[in-house]
């Protein structure tokens, strides 16, 4: 199955019943008067957030979305029922743009968190509300409201504890298939990876997700090599951890043009904690690795420098407990901001 991360869906709500014109006939009542229905509600589009989902690849071939009209109403007053909603259920992690593609609608970042697109149309009055004492038998009754209908823009940002990031053919891929259970694809050319991947990493009884995207070049916030869409999965992660290649012969430089994109890019990944991971180091001597680790060291200072081999599982362990580290902290920061929130609407404390 393939990654689909971003699409474009047309959304339409039900329009609402039409009112009925009707008048009450039966025998030995020869003025009964106006007794039409009201017409139905027309059906509510939902989007809800479930984590039996990982891709939006579900609307490559399913972009329209129409919710169906309330029923119309009926002579002795009886109301025409209202029609049944629709929802649209979308992986954990999908934000919804309009069709400017800039104004955001709804992030939806838990399971179960529903959220109303599109509200359907109110159904029309029957001809038994417009009796009156100068009109006693009124022949009008109102249309169906029309529901709303527009294009929206899904974008897919996955959920992951740590993100990996790097130019390409850094190894990133390589190391997610050592520490986890993921099977990406592995080769010994750049663009290797061309759909993101996530893995769960286990160490010391604890979990956390890393999740692993196609390596970036210069321009990549612009767009350039899809850059700026692979950029957006790690958002939400609690640290990145930058993998350079310890063989390359501009190792510095590497290290400037993946955090150049990261603040070309915006939206604070360049705050995130960073760790510098220096991958391939069974590829060198450890005099020679010493010696690489020293140059970083002056050029790029206050920075944690990680020397790892993903063949020999070097470095591996003291990687993953610092990065779990990062992880915790965020997560009882969340804890502490939810409980704060939950605090200032309870209403007992109002």
């Amino acid at each position: 199955m393939k990654f689909l991360d971003q699409v474009k869906i047309f959304i339409k709500s039900g329009d609402g019943g039409a009112g009925c014109v009707s008048f009450r006939r039966e025998k030995f009542i020869e003025f009964g008067g106006p007794d039409g229905g009201d017409g139905g509600r027309g059906g509510h589009v939902y989007l809800e957030a479930v984590d039996n989902l990982n891709t939006l690849i579900d609307f490559r071939y399913h972009q329209h979305f129409k919710a169906p009209r309330g029923h119309h109403g009926m002579g002795r007053n009886r109301s025409g029922p209202g029609s049944e909603d629709i929802i649209i259920k979308v992986p954990i992690g999908t934000q919804v743009f309009r069709e400017d593609k800039e104004t955001l609608i709804v992030d939806l970042k838990e399971a179960g968190q529903r959220f109303l697109l599109a509200k359907g149309g109110d159904g029309g009055r029957g001809n038994s509300h417009f009796k009156s004492s100068t009109n006693q038998a009124p022949r009008r009754a109102e249309p169906g409201w029309p529901g709303e209908e527009f294009w929206v823009w899904l974008q897919l940002k996955l959920i992951a504890d740590v993100g990996l990031v790097g130019l390409p053919n850094a190894g990133k891929s390589t190391f997610l298939s050592v520490m986890t259970h993921a099977k990406p694809k592995i080769a010994d050319y750049p663009f290797t990876t061309l759909h993101p991947q996530l893995g769960v990493v286990r160490i010391d009884d604890e979990e956390f997700v890393i999740a692993d995207i196609p390596g970036l070049i210069e321009g990549a916030h612009e767009g350039h090599g899809l850059g700026d869409r692979f950029l957006g999965h790690i958002e939400r992660c609690a640290v990145l951890l930058h993998l350079v290649d310890i063989t390359s012969d501009t190792v510095v430089e590497d290290i400037h043009v993946i955090e150049k994109e990261l603040q070309c890019y915006g939206h604070q990944l360049l705050d995130k904690p960073r760790l510098i991971i220096l991958n391939k180091a069974d590829a060198l001597t450890q005099e020679a690795c010493d010696e690489v680790v020293k140059g970083i060291s002056k050029k790029i200072k206050g920075r944690k420098i990680f020397v790892i081999s993903c063949i020999s599982k070097q470095g591996l362990q003291a990687l993953l407990r610092e990065a779990n580290l990062f992880v915790k902290m965020t997560r009882e920061a969340n804890i502490m901001s939810d409980g704060l929130k939950a605090l200032a609407y309870d209403p007992l404390n109002s």
